[in-house]
């Protein structure tokens, strides 16, 4: 990889339903094995199930999930000498929407339902309410974060 040049960030094109690229991403981050077309139908109806049960639209729980979930610091081991330390260091905006994002699809698959489509909308609905596995692993960042504050001097 050259050093002179940093590659320009590649952003996929918008979804066809919602023309929304946090969205395409979203799809993206769902794909398993190249399954692009599934991946839409899980996001899709996933969104469609939560139509009825929240008086907003499903794309503003979607957005309001990921925003909930973007952690705003992580921690990223170091080694000093002969230690390693758990160093805090910020996200910025796209990473910490990756991040969330991630933790979203972990732990809807590891939710137990019916299809895919059920469980990343009941992870969703949790998430936009404020009481889901997506949360409170973001707050078990911070805190660790919180805690090696001390160590934030090692940082690079």
């Amino acid at each position: 990889m050259s050093r002179r040049h940093k590659p320009a960030k590649r952003i996929p094109a918008p979804d066809p339903i919602y023309q929304s690229e946090r969205v395409a991403k979203f799809i993206n981050r769902i794909m398993l094995c190249g399954k692009k077309g599934t991946a839409e139908k899980i996001l899709y109806g996933a969104l469609e199930l939560l139509d009825g049960k929240v008086e907003e639209k499903p794309l503003q729980v979607l957005m309001k999930a990921l925003d909930k979930a973007r952690p705003l610091v992580k921690v990223k081991a170091r080694r000093v000498g002969g230690a390693t330390y758990q160093v805090p260091m910020e996200v910025n905006d796209s990473d910490g929407e990756a991040i969330g994002s991630r933790w979203i699809i972990a732990y809807a698959r590891s939710r137990n339902g019916r299809s895919m489509m059920e469980k990343l909308a009941a992870e969703l609905l949790d998430t936009y309410r404020g009481n889901s596995a997506t949360l409170k692993k973001r707050d078990e960042v911070h805190k660790m974060a919180e805690a090696n504050k001390a160590f934030a001097h090692y940082r690079f």
